[in-house]
């Protein structure tokens, strides 16, 4: 038996829940378990494998990580079971243990060895090999913490949309808080769709749901400011599917992002909005962007596997210190923007001061200024 004890969701050896979930209910369902040595090969050197059905794309390596004394332990036994905090989750048939090659995997998949970066400092920490096999999920995993119910599966998602009679459905991808800038490009999305002759174009606003920074917005939170956009009427209750995603954030740029948009495709999105610096971050000692900002939508428009979804670039969006809304920004007009950083907005909704009118929906700045307000509570 392998269990995760009670490590946090963000280590790699406390993703067993999560992994199960993804693998058998969620976006990479194509992956029959973790990755074995071969396919894990394929993967990590291509981004994607190839099937009778065409080409997969997986740009993420989804790996369990093991001890040396575990793989002592248990090599040899034709299956394993999967325990997450002392629960039996998963049956890992035919396991195959081989080395965990770290370096040249982070190199691969962050483009970095830096142990500053998050993710890149975990599988360092992690074990020395790694397991792969076929997995069978005994039942279907819950989170119990009050937002199961968005959990949907990517087949659960096609049904939704089927029943909302939807024509198109395009996806949003975030793990902030929406201000107006979002919604101003969902927004005009939706135009572009039903100038184009659909009649009945759906949102998915689909945050991510698992480990993430800890200077981001909890998932909790974040889903009531989203709940407060909606009520506020900034995006239409009516033709918005709100679902978690629920993986964790990597912040590998390029890479990531196409695991992004699979995810959306599978579940049935035809068009996928994609934004400056997509799954990026400062690089963790030098600051500079860790990734180009524009190879995200780039590689998304060529990437393999990906072909029948619609890439739609992210307009930039700033505040108009004239008409006081989120509009999109015209460089003749530069002194008219004001770019209000995610910085700069943490700070005033940390003091309990308001941002500039139109920014944000009223009842979703004060979602944030409660939530950093409990901050302050707890020190």
């Amino acid at each position: 038996m392998l269990d995760s004890g009670a490590r946090p969701q963000g280590s790699p050896f406390g993703r067993v829940l999560l992994g199960s979930y993804l693998m058998r209910r969620g976006p990479a369902r194509a992956a029959r378990g973790p990755q074995k040595r071969m396919f894990g090969v394929t993967l990590c050197k291509m981004s994607c494998t190839v099937e009778v059905r065409g080409v997969i794309n997986l740009s993420i390596p989804i790996v369990l990580p093991v001890s040396t004394e575990d793989k002592e332990k248990l090599s040899g036994l034709k299956a394993l079971t999967l325990s997450y905090e002392g629960k039996r989750v998963a049956i890992l048939r035919n396991p195959e243990f081989f080395e965990h090659r770290k370096d040249e995997r982070c190199a691969r998949v962050w483009g970095t060895t830096c142990t500053k970066h998050p993710h890149v400092k975990m599988v360092m920490e992690s074990g020395d090999w790694l397991v792969g096999g076929d997995l069978e999920v005994l039942e279907r995993i819950r989170w119990e913490d009050g937002l199961d119910q968005y959990r949907l599966t990517p087949l659960e998602l096609r049904q939704k949309a089927k029943e909302m009679n939807a024509d198109a459905v395009f996806a949003f991808q975030l793990r902030n808080p929406v201000h107006n800038g979002h919604a101003l490009l969902m927004q005009d999305t939706k135009r572009h769709l039903l100038a184009r002759g659909y009649k009945n174009p759906v949102l998915l606003l689909h945050p991510l749901g698992g480990w993430t920074k800890d200077d981001d917005v909890p998932l909790d939170w974040r889903m009531k400011q989203h709940a407060a956009v909606l009520e506020e009427g900034v995006l239409d209750p009516k033709s918005t599917i709100v679902a978690i995603f629920p993986s964790p954030m990597l912040y590998a740029g390029p890479t990531e992002v196409q695991w992004h948009c699979r995810s959306r495709m599978i579940a049935g999105s035809n068009f996928y909005i994609v934004g400056r610096d997509p799954a990026g971050m400062p690089h963790p000692e030098t600051k500079v962007d860790l990734y180009e900002p524009t190879h995200g939508g780039k590689v998304l428009s060529m990437a393999p596997g990906l072909t029948s979804v619609e890439i739609i670039p992210f307009r930039v969006a700033a505040y108009n210190t004239k008409t006081k809304s989120m509009a999109f920004y015209d460089k003749e007009k530069h002194s008219e923007f004001d770019f209000i950083s995610g910085t700069r907005m943490r700070k005033l909704a940390r003091e309990g001061e308001n941002p500039p009118d139109g920014f944000m929906a009223p009842k979703a700045w004060k979602v944030l200024t409660d939530y950093y307000c409990s901050l302050e509570k707890n020190y």
